[in-house]
């Protein structure tokens, strides 16, 4: 849908309404954290206390919010998946009306059905339907927050109005999930809905008794740790608000200019600096934002110039600086929400997950930093310079600004909560830029801008957390993943590369129409249990092989934000360099085609769990996982080199077409944990590398100059 410019009406509904209650949904996140703190910790407020209420109020501030800002959008056209989702959503509307109740009943759910979907059929109504919309969430708050103990015990006898605000609510999360993600998510959760219904109409493994929709209106709504406000939905309560609203407040600080600045010092006259740029920022900018396509939007608005002074090719810039971004999601210490997913459902450490994704960090990098020197020599790209020069002392002069992320490490170092941390880092933020005088927010209103923007890039993520939520709700009452871990088994035998290829290809199927945190929910729950199995038979411990496949399907989980056709870091990009996304999104997952292998090379064996350390350190002594973990860092770093000059067809000549594909199918021998058929692809790949480099198609040593080109911050910006 395309947004409205602004007209008078909408001006104030955005400062008077919208703007207004963003700001209040951000500061109850961030009192309830200090809450504890207070004095007023004894008053007892449930919205304050309770968790099942705390929730309730997040999801509340999620949909309101949502719907206002959705009522600002209006026109187009109704595609496929406007009727398709419309189509769905009329079965479980069709289930409520099958029920024993009232017709008074009936009619109230209808007009909630009514306000989810029919902008979806007719966007011309969605202005005054998403404002419907936003009033409608409050009913089934209030009543929640009235009487969350009395729906809570009587969750297997819900009465009439349990009902009608349990599918009231569900529809309306459904309805905003497809106003901002589309129709795939919200289809997957009936697509489940109606499994759950027809079970019955099942043969073999996959069958089960149907189950009535009261009671599952009554688990979604009304049992604790399941359903719209279980133990996922949770997650977006305890961590992901805090990091969005980090987000809001560097964006309005303006914070984000000085870290692509410090970034550019990285080019220094190199020929393949716009792509080191593009990879440090996307580092620095992972270090506090944890999206993917917030990344690349950031880093491709910084590099684009220099890579069109370089001379690279506009597609091949938009691939590096869209897989660049994607390493926002696997950067410690603010990961993506798929982290805090994993956290709460093997119950263990934040900690843990940041040291695991350390390797499949670096890796990612060295994929990225091959492919983009290999090319700058291979096109014999010369040296970009121009702008202000400054050196090592811009960096110094403003490296404060990295302080705050040192705190969040101290904080989940020392065992305090992640919410605490961020917020304190937040504070830091604050205090620092008010210190410095060309950091000085101008009026308090910036930081009025960054909370309520920090909440509405809440609300895509939030809603489709909510929704994860409800699928494994679903696919739990079923055993849906027991069954499908079985055939998965079945499959696979006890083959480990079978089931892992099978579970990372669903992965990054699914990942292709849902956001990663739903992609990494869906696909752990239902192929999980069956590679752990075939994982312990193939000789790797239990607790070292349970952290490396949920690490392995949150890994795929993420390649699927850059994975072609529906790739979102690839249309942000694309939105940059002004190119085709899909096209974009072939040369992003051209760029960096190692990424696609790196998550077998921490899962095949048993050594092979030591490039996440935490598994092999839980299982054998700290020298052994240190000396492991080296090992295979630079075997699958070797690799993915090798298969950075295949893809590019050059060494330190130009490859033959044959080539190169010899040599990227040697360097598939170094991604699996096995050292002698590591060694042995080396040996055999040293012929590729011998030979004269080609005249003219080579530019200088890469080396450089004390300086490079950054742009000046300006007093109060």
């Amino acid at each position: 849908m395309e947004m409205h410019s602004e007209t008078p009406d909408t001006g104030r509904l955005n400062r008077f309404v919208i703007t207004p209650f963003l700001v209040i949904a951000s500061l109850y996140s961030l009192y309830l954290v200090i809450h504890p703190y207070t004095p007023f910790a004894k008053a007892s407020l449930s919205i304050l206390d309770l968790t099942q209420v705390q929730r309730a109020t997040h999801v509340f501030f999620l949909l309101v919010a949502g719907y206002l800002l959705s009522s600002r959008r209006s026109g187009g056209k109704a595609g496929v998946g406007a009727y398709i989702f419309a189509l769905m959503a009329a079965f479980p509307l069709y289930a409520f009306w099958q029920i024993d109740l009232a017709l008074k009943f009936k009619i109230i759910a209808s007009l909630f059905w009514l306000t989810a979907v029919l902008p979806a059929v007719y966007p011309s109504s969605g202005k005054w339907m998403d404002k419907l919309g936003a009033l409608l969430v409050i009913i089934p708050y209030v009543y929640q927050v009235t009487q969350f103990k009395e729906i809570i015990d009587r969750a297997m006898v819900p009465e009439p109005w349990d009902l009608v605000m349990a599918f009231g609510l569900t529809l309306l999360l459904l309805g905003q999930v497809y106003r901002y993600t589309g129709a795939i998510l919200p289809c997957l959760v009936f697509t489940f809905l109606l499994y759950n219904l027809y079970g019955n109409l099942f043969t073999g493994i996959f069958a089960h008794a149907s189950f009535d929709f009261d009671l599952l209106l009554a688990k979604l709504f009304s049992e604790t740790e399941a359903g719209l406000f279980g133990m996922i939905t949770g997650v977006s309560v305890k961590y992901l608000v805090y990091f969005t609203i980090l987000g809001g407040i560097i964006g309005a600080l303006n914070l984000g200019r000085i870290i692509g600045n410090i970034a550019s010092l990285a080019a220094c006259g190199r020929p393949d600096g716009p792509g080191i740029v593009t990879v440090i920022a996307s580092v620095f900018m992972g270090m506090f934002s944890g999206s993917g396509a917030a990344d690349t939007q950031f880093v491709s608005t910084i590099s684009k110039p220099m890579f069109e002074k370089g001379g690279y090719g506009k597609y091949e810039a938009a691939g590096i600086a869209a897989t660049s971004g994607t390493i926002a999601m696997i950067t410690p210490p603010v990961l993506g929400s798929m982290a805090f997913v994993m956290v709460e459902i093997l119950s263990i450490p934040y900690s843990w997950v940041c040291i695991m994704a350390l390797g499949p960090m670096l890796l990612y990098i060295v994929a990225i930093v091959s492919y983009n020197y290999l090319y700058v020599k291979m096109k014999g790209i010369k040296p970009v310079e121009d702008g202000v020069r400054y050196g090592k002392t811009y960096f110094l002069r403003y490296s404060f600004i990295f302080l705050p992320i040192l705190l969040i490490v101290g904080f989940i170092y020392f065992g305090y909560s992640v919410s605490l941390a961020v917020v304190c880092s937040i504070a830091l933020f604050v205090i620092l830029s008010y210190l410095d005088p060309t950091l000085r927010p101008a009026s308090p209103m910036v930081l009025i801008k960054g909370l309520a923007n920090g909440f509405s890039s809440l609300i895509p993520i939030g809603t489709a957390v909510v929704c994860a939520n409800l699928i494994l709700t679903l696919m739990v009452m079923t055993g849906l993943p027991n069954k499908f871990s079985q055939f998965l088994t079945m499959v696979s035998g006890q083959s480990l590369m079978t089931a892992t290829f099978l579970a990372a290809g669903f992965a990054l199927l699914l990942g292709m129409g849902i956001p990663p945190t739903a992609t990494y929910v869906v696909a752990s729950s239902l192929t999980a249990p069956a590679i752990l199995q075939v994982a312990m038979a193939n000789g790797i411990p239990q607790e070292a092989a349970l952290l490396s496949t949920h690490m392995f399907l949150m890994y795929y989980a993420v390649l699927a934000d850059v994975t072609p056709p529906v790739a979102l870091s690839a249309y942000a990009a694309s939105s940059v360099f002004h190119t085709d996304p899909l096209k974009t999104g072939i040369y992003a997952a051209k760029v960096a085609l190692p990424k696609y292998l790196l998550g077998f090379s921490f899962i095949l064996g048993y050594q092979g769990t030591a490039l996440l350390i935490i598994p092999m350190w839980r299982t054998t002594s700290m020298f052994d996982t240190i000396t492991g973990f080296l090992v295979r860092l630079a075997m699958v770093s070797i690799g993915a080199i090798l298969m950075a000059a295949a893809t590019v067809g050059y060494t330190r000549r130009p490859l033959h077409r044959w080539e190169c594909w010899v040599l990227g199918i040697l360097s598939l021998g170094l991604f699996v944990p096995f050292l002698w058929i590591n060694l042995a692809v080396i040996a055999a790949s040293l012929w590729f590398f011998l030979g004269r480099k080609k005249e003219g198609a080579v530019v200088e040593d890469l080396g450089g100059a004390d300086a490079c080109a950054v742009s000046k911050p300006e007093a109060g910006s």
